[in-house]
């Protein structure tokens, strides 16, 4: 008899949760997971738009700009919506355009696909698959002085929720430099 008092012990003392144990517990960390997943769709809008959408427009805003600086002050005829720039049929250092996305001049804006390839666009119109667009304004704040800024935004955000990524740039231009 002593043998099978020793044999329930072991036996109570090897016993393991219930498949309703399971079940609750399991229960338990679905409802936590699922609480959190919106977190981890906030975190990759949010990475995908400050980090690497803002960051590519910046940089094709900063490409403008040099471009566009690197024309003499009395340029009014190179087309900077192709590059190299071409000598005639463009606005050059014009002062003119607009600085605003929405309301782009024609001769005063460019567009880009997703890898950052200029796709032609001789009438300013939106062309199939842009993914960036570029605007650029030129102003003469005074004499001997132009103020060049470029804003460069993303055709579409990640999340439906999130404002586009826009970076704009601007510098100044001096006569004789």
């Amino acid at each position: 008899m002593h043998s099978n008092t020793i044999g329930l012990h072991t036996r109570a003392s090897e016993s393991g949760f219930s498949l309703l144990e399971t079940m609750v517990a399991l229960a338990i960390v679905l409802v936590a997971a699922a609480g959190l997943l919106p977190l981890g769709v906030i975190a990759f809008s949010t990475s995908e738009n400050q980090g690497h959408l803002s960051a590519r427009a910046s940089e094709y805003a900063q490409d403008k700009l040099e471009q566009l600086m690197a024309l003499s002050y009395g340029d009014t005829s190179s087309d900077t919506r192709v590059f190299p720039a071409l000598d005639v049929g463009g606005s050059g250092l014009t002062v003119g355009g607009n600085s605003n996305p929405a309301t782009p001049v024609a001769q005063y804006v460019d567009y880009l696909d997703i890898d950052g390839s200029l796709i032609p666009s001789p009438s300013g119109a939106p062309p199939a698959g842009w993914y960036y667009q570029r605007v650029w304004q030129i102003t003469s704040p005074q004499a001997n002085l132009k103020q060049i800024t470029v804003t460069a935004t993303v055709a579409r955000s990640a999340g439906a929720w999130a404002l586009r990524p826009r970076a704009t740039v601007t510098a100044l231009k001096t006569f004789p430099f």
